[in-house]
């Protein structure tokens, strides 16, 4: 009543204006582009206005985050790649706005199917990162990025990923998801442990 809401509000915004120059002058003009200092704003500790100055600044990734999907690839010991996808068309059947596109590899002799993609499409204008696909898929071939710097100005074709541009090592994954990473690797371990031990009886 009689305008003590705006002036309330406009306090706040002035002492935060305020609080801005008071910690630029504790930081010594470092307050910006330095992680110490980002680490602070981003804290419960901040002073001031707390926007970080991207792209120079950035705020670390955190490991569960989830951009487009990727194909997950392994190298063999006689230096080719090995894809973990079977195509087995889990993902465009669970994938809820349908953007995942998978073309089968045939056998060219017998015409039988081959567990392999010959292409793998994703168009990411549609993609609403879910994650439901690498929920499902029962071979942990794909996997959600952390890369989300996806934009340009030709969205018809470089929006349109292809096999070639999802495909990354599992390395990769490991460094972007260790715990994840590590966690599927112990339950592969287990599992293989588990079939060796069954195979001796």
């Amino acid at each position: 009543m009689y305008g003590l809401g705006i002036l309330r509000g406009l306090g706040v915004v002035f002492k935060h204006f305020w609080d801005t120059y008071t910690d630029d002058l504790k930081w010594l003009g470092r307050r910006y582009y330095n992680p110490e200092a980002l680490a602070v704003r981003q804290g419960p500790k901040a002073a001031g206005i707390f926007t970080v100055q991207y792209p120079e600044e950035r705020l670390v990734t955190p490991e569960e985050f989830r951009f487009i999907p990727f194909l997950v690839y392994e190298h063999n010991a006689d230096g080719t790649q090995e894809d973990r996808c079977t195509s087995c068309g889990i993902c465009p059947k669970v994938c809820p706005p349908q953007c995942i596109w998978i073309e089968r590899t045939n056998d060219p002799k017998t015409g039988r199917p081959v567990p392999q993609p010959k292409q793998f499409f994703i168009d990411i204008d549609i993609c609403m990162n879910c994650g439901l696909c690498a929920e499902y898929c029962p071979f942990d071939a794909i996997k959600m990025d952390h890369d989300f710097e996806l934009a340009s100005f030709d969205r018809t074709t470089k929006h349109i990923f292809d096999k070639e541009r999802l495909s990354r090592p599992v390395e990769y994954y490991a460094s972007i998801r260790p715990v994840n990473y590590a966690r599927e690797e112990a339950a592969r371990a287990e599992e293989a442990a588990k079939k060796a031990a069954r195979a001796k009886k």
